[in-house]
């Protein structure tokens, strides 16, 4: 689960607009919704590859962007502000393909998705919907899960269980469906938490449903459902992960929802036909622990983890699709954050509480840890993007560090506090040269919750 502007005084156009939304969906004029602009992005450097961001997690599912000739060092402050924006509840994650951004958030009981001019936080257009949800312990009320765009459409899945896909032009609805009332979704913590996987014609979603309905495939174009995906595990708050292993398109679900006993773990399933083609147990005993990292694709080996007690797995899909356990770590426990791999090892923040957080380099082969660093004690449960050769990291308090990574340890080159402010939880978004950041909750000079736009572009 990893995240925003205000709906209260927007007036929504009424006519033909109002034909295009669904009951309490609606297209509204986005023209009050202003970015602060700071200074223009730098102009990109000869040689720049540039790539689009259309999921939490990057184009490849790794949180790994391809871009280079990114800025390496910075002044005291850190990268340059480009432009800010407020935003509302949510530890939503932005998506970025071409010039739009797609923000969604939650303002006034309503989840929003906004679209915004990628360099200068300019509003394009506008689509919200009454979502009533109270989160139970008192945290957050906005979605937990972000907006993915494939083949120019937006599709979000918020934390009522309602299933949007708009068009990436105007904001127009392409379809919508219930998936808390067509599924019969079970009883979940914190709502729904998993992000859709736009997979070819298909989106892949994590459901939790009645009659053990744990994973359904909707046909991307329409929203009717292709396939469904029978296990008792329930809806975690990871996302699934496509990977091709021994020639099968197949789609990995850390899945695990509210259930006493607790159950859960890794379900391997095909891509094509939703037949499950293996399960391995992998939760916590504790009754209320959640899944919410993604699954880690190495080759035929797949690495879940979480924070609870049972830490991180790594799991072996043999030619014959049976799974086997490679091997065990209780010191290997991700919160929220997907881990990443480089040069052979696994890096992630291990640890429940922000104090006790570490970053832990393991060797992915035999599981062995190989060290482990607090960088400095005050960055919490960070989560890192690896680019350009090195790793940007994103403390939970609002520090942005450049991390150089490797088996032998870590070297932080650049590091620059953004802002103080908690749950800075939401993995940052890379495009173009330009580094957007959530701050999710007040900051401690008194900052609305933003989206920030800095820039990153080199020389």
């Amino acid at each position: 689960m990893i995240g925003f502007p205000m709906l209260n005084s927007r007036h929504c156009r009424i006519g033909a607009l109002l034909a295009l939304a669904w009951s309490s969906g609606a297209i509204c004029s986005a023209e009050e919704t202003a970015a602060v602009i700071h200074q223009s992005p730098k102009p990109l450097p000869a040689g720049f590859r540039a790539d689009d961001w259309p999921r939490f997690l990057g184009p490849s599912d790794n949180a790994v962007s391809h871009e280079t000739g990114l800025l390496k060092a910075w002044p005291p402050g850190g990268p340059a502000l480009v432009w800010e924006i407020e935003k509302g509840e949510g530890w939503s994650c932005p998506a970025i393909v071409g010039d739009r951004l797609i923000l969604f958030h939650r303002k006034a009981g309503r989840e929003v998705v906004d679209c915004l001019e990628r360099e200068s936080g300019k509003p394009l257009w506008n689509f919200s919907y009454e979502a009533p949800y109270k989160d139970r312990y008192g945290s957050s009320d906005g979605p937990r899960t972000s907006p993915v765009i494939a083949a120019g459409r937006v599709f979000v899945y918020g934390v009522t269980g309602q299933m949007h896909v708009l068009d990436l032009a105007d904001g127009k609805i392409v379809w919508q469906r219930d998936i808390e009332h067509d599924f019969q979704l079970l009883p979940s913590f914190f709502g729904r938490g998993s992000t859709p996987l736009v997979l070819g014609s298909r989106v892949i979603l994590n459901v939790g449903g009645k009659d053990n309905v744990c994973v359904a495939a909707l046909d991307a174009a329409t929203g009717k459902t292709v396939w469904t995906a029978h296990h008792p595990w329930g809806a975690s708050y990871a996302s699934p992960i496509a990977a091709v292993v021994h020639g099968r398109e197949c789609v990995f679900v850390f899945a695990g929802g509210e259930s006493r006993p607790p159950t859960g773990g890794l379900l391997c399933i095909d891509a094509k036909t939703g037949e499950v083609l293996n399960a391995t147990a992998h939760r916590a005993s504790i009754a209320e622990s959640v899944s919410a990292s993604s699954p880690v694709v190495v080759n035929d080996r797949v690495f879940v983890t979480e924070s609870y007690g049972s830490g991180g797995e790594a799991i072996d899909i043999a030619p014959d699709f049976s799974a086997h356990s490679a091997w065990k770590t209780d010191r290997f426990g991700a919160y929220f954050m997907t881990p990443v791999v480089k040069d052979g090892c696994l890096f992630g923040f291990d640890g429940q509480q922000p104090s006790l957080a570490e970053l832990v380099c393991s060797d992915v082969a035999t599981g062995k840890e190989l060290w482990r660093d607090d960088l400095g004690g005050h960055f919490g449960r960070g989560s890192i993007l690896l680019a350009d050769g090195g790793a940007l990291a994103l403390g939970e308090f609002g520090e942005l560090a450049w991390l150089e990574l490797s088996p032998k340890g870590v070297v932080a080159k650049q590091r620059a506090t953004l802002f103080k402010a908690p749950e800075t939880w939401t993995l940052p978004a890379l495009s173009h040269g330009l580094l957007y950041v959530c701050q999710n909750e007040r900051s401690a000079d008194g900052k609305p919750r933003r989206l920030l736009c800095y820039d990153l572009r080199g020389e």
